[in-house]
Order: structure tokens, then C-alpha cells, then sequence
């Protein structure tokens, strides 16, 4: 294998999603990847684009969103051109939106090397990261292989997808993908945990974009076609309109489903870089300190025999008394109080907020 990745290496940072665990402070016109949600005043989507520099230029970054985040991301990007904010005219999943991702690489170069990264994950270890997506490119361009990440398990957790390794047929430090399981029971999961066999599915991708149009083309076909109808109104005055038809007759599918448990020369790279997917507002005790109470507090607070909280307040005074396990978050037009061990129901308040058309608090 070679040692040196010698094509140009380009990303793709999916920035579509709600994030609707983080409400109320994630809405429907700022969603959690444009939050800051650290105490260095970043945005999620900031950081995800800062810690990938060294190794991609701001150039041959884009963003995939959709149309109304396309003002966020180019406020919080100004670096960014904004030609690489391709924003989907509806949600399609992972895959349509990845070939959208690859076509437009291609329009700027014959092949290259695509990370594909969530906008709304954080990592402590930078350093330990760029090493494991360079690990991944060498092996990506061998052949036509698809390359994941996976996150080596710290405990048997029940909110990630798995990915089952096999050490035969190994190339470097990737070994190969023998199955894709989902998000298992807590049974299931300590199976897992302690067979040292399965890592977290991170959702974090590396190919060549030549390999992961190839599969499409053989794997999903109609996606692909359409893909390549987009391609060819690039450039035209009906590009916009050829994008609207076309990727809303899309299948809405996960690149998961749709590629990667079918195809053959699948890879994982085990990565331990202090991953944290931020999936709900529990993250918050992971990703920041807390104080001698076991609290992660932010805000105008005041705090009477009050333990393992998540406080996060603004200007309005909030006081706790006698209380512990809460989740209290205060925003200018809505207040959530949830027991941790609810975290993963605040998306049933959206559900209700819907039924009742109460939208202007989604």
C-alpha cells in the first residue's frame, strides 16, 4: 500500500438535520449543528470545518444543507466559497445526499478523495483524528474501497449503530466490515462490548468519489441517473430547476442501507479520538466540566441542594431547590424540565407541538 495520500482530498459535511433531542434551544431556523454548545463560543458546525483544515482546503470543503440553513452556514463560513454550500431542495437521507456531494467534486476534479462528516459531532483528540482520516485515504485508494470510521467502544451503548470487524483481510490499519448491525438492546449491547469485535458506527466516511459513484451506479441505479441528469444541467439555466425535479424523485435512503451493507470491499478504521456524536442533551456532562455538585450549568442561576443537573439558563434568574437528575433549559418563548433519564422523549414534545400546530415553538 502506498504510504503517501497523493490526491487531492476533499470533504463534504452533511448539515441538513434538526437536531430536535437539543430543543428548545435547537429550532427548525437554528438547528443544533449551528449552535455552540462548548465554552469556546464555536458552533458545531465552526469546529467541524476548523479540525479538518490541516488536512483539506477551505476551498474544497462543502456543506450540504438545505435551503433556508444556506444564510447560517454562510455567516458562520465566511471563508467558505459560497458556491460549496449545495443546499437539497428537499431531505433525502445520506446517500442522495452524498452523490450530490460527489458530483459536484467532480465537476472541479476528475477524481479526488471525499470525507464525508456529520456537522454536529465533537472530538477532543484533533491530532489523533487527521491520523486515522489519513489512514483511511491510503487505504480508500487502494482499489475502489469503501472506507468508514468506527469509534472503539468505551461501554455497551445502546444509541449508536454497530459495525462487526473481521481481522482477515485486513489492509494496514483497516480491517474489513463483516456486518452492519442496528442500534442494539442493552443485552445485545454488552454482547458486543465485550466480544471486542464491533465498533460504534460513527457515520463518518472516506472514498474516492470515482469509487462511491461506481457502487451507486451498480447498487442504485435511479439515484444514480438521477445523479447524473443533475450533473449535466451544471452550468445551464435550468440547473436549478433539473436539481428540484430530480432529487425530490429520489428514494430517501441512508448510504447504510443503500451501499455499504451491500457491497463487498467495505472497511473500518477503528478510531479513538474522543468522539461524541452530541445526540442529546446528556452529551452536555460529557463535552464540558462540571461543578463540585456533578452540575453542567450555564446562565443566571441560583442553586440550593441541587445535584447531577444540566442547567442552562440566560438572563432570567433560575433558582433550584432540593432537585437532581433534571434537565432545565431556558430559552426567551419555551422552558423544558425533563429527567435525565427522558433525555431521548423531547422529541415526543415536537411530535405534540406539531399535532396541535403550534409551530412557531418548533
Amino acid at each position: 500500500m502506498s504510504g503517501v495520500n497523493l490526491m487531492k482530498t476533499t470533504a463534504l459535511i452533511m448539515a441538513g438535520g434538526r437536531g430536535e433531542r437539543f430543543w428548545p434551544k435547537s429550532r427548525k431556523s437554528l438547528p443544533k449543528q449551528f449552535l455552540s454548545l462548548t465554552n469556546d463560543g464555536k458552533t458545531m458546525i465552526q469546529l467541524t470545518v476548523e479540525r479538518i483544515l490541516p488536512l483539506v482546503a477551505i476551498e474544497d470543503i462543502y456543506i450540504a444543507t438545505n435551503e433556508s440553513y444556506r444564510g447560517l452556514a454562510q455567516a458562520q463560513l465566511p471563508n467558505l466559497p459560497a458556491e460549496n454550500i449545495l443546499c437539497e431542495p428537499v431531505g433525502r437521507n445520506t446517500a442522495p445526499c452524498i452523490g450530490l456531494g460527489a458530483i459536484h467534486i467532480l465537476k472541479k476534479y476528475d477524481d479526488a478523495m471525499m470525507l464525508v462528516l456529520p456537522s454536529d459531532h465533537l472530538i477532543k483528540q484533533k491530532t489523533l483524528f487527521l491520523k486515522t482520516l489519513r489512514n483511511a485515504s491510503q487505504v480508500a485508494e487502494e482499489n475502489s474501497n469503501l472506507v468508514t470510521i468506527g469509534i472503539t467502544p468505551d461501554y455497551p451503548e445502546t444509541g449508536y449503530g454497530y459495525i462487526r470487524f473481521d481481522e482477515e483481510g485486513s489492509i494496514g490499519q483497516a480491517y474489513k466490515a463483516a456486518q452492519f448491525v442496528e442500534k442494539p438492546d442493552l443485552e445485545t449491547a454488552k454482547v458486543y462490548f465485550e466480544s471486542g469485535q464491533y465498533l460504534w458506527n460513527s457515520g463518518m466516511f472516506v472514498w474516492k468519489v470515482s469509487s462511491i459513484l461506481e457502487k451507486m451506479e451498480h447498487l442504485m441505479p435511479e439515484t444514480y441517473q438521477g445523479l447524473k441528469n443533475i450533473q449535466q444541467a451544471f452550468g445551464t439555466e435550468k440547473e436549478e430547476s433539473v436539481l428540484k425535479d430530480e432529487f425530490s424523485k429520489m428514494r430517501s435512503i441512508s448510504i447504510d442501507y443503500g451501499i455499504l451493507e451491500h457491497a463487498d470491499d467495505i472497511y473500518t478504521v477503528p478510531g479513538s479520538f474522543g468522539w461524541d456524536d452530541v445526540g442529546s442533551w446528556l452529551a452536555m456532562e460529557r463535552i464540558n466540566p462540571t461543578n463540585e455538585f456533578g452540575c453542567v450549568t450555564s446562565g443566571n442561576l441560583v442553586m440550593v441542594n441541587t445535584k447531577n443537573c444540566i442547567l442552562q439558563g440566560g438572563e432570567k434568574l433560575i433558582a433550584t431547590v432540593g432537585v437532581q437528575n433534571l434537565i432545565v433549559v431556558d430559552t426567551p418563548d419555551a422552558i423544558l424540565i425533563c429527567h435525565k433519564e427522558n433525555a431521548e422523549d423531547i422529541k415526543k414534545v415536537l411530535e405534540n407541538l406539531r399535532i396541535c400546530n403550534r409551530n412557531e415553538y418548533i
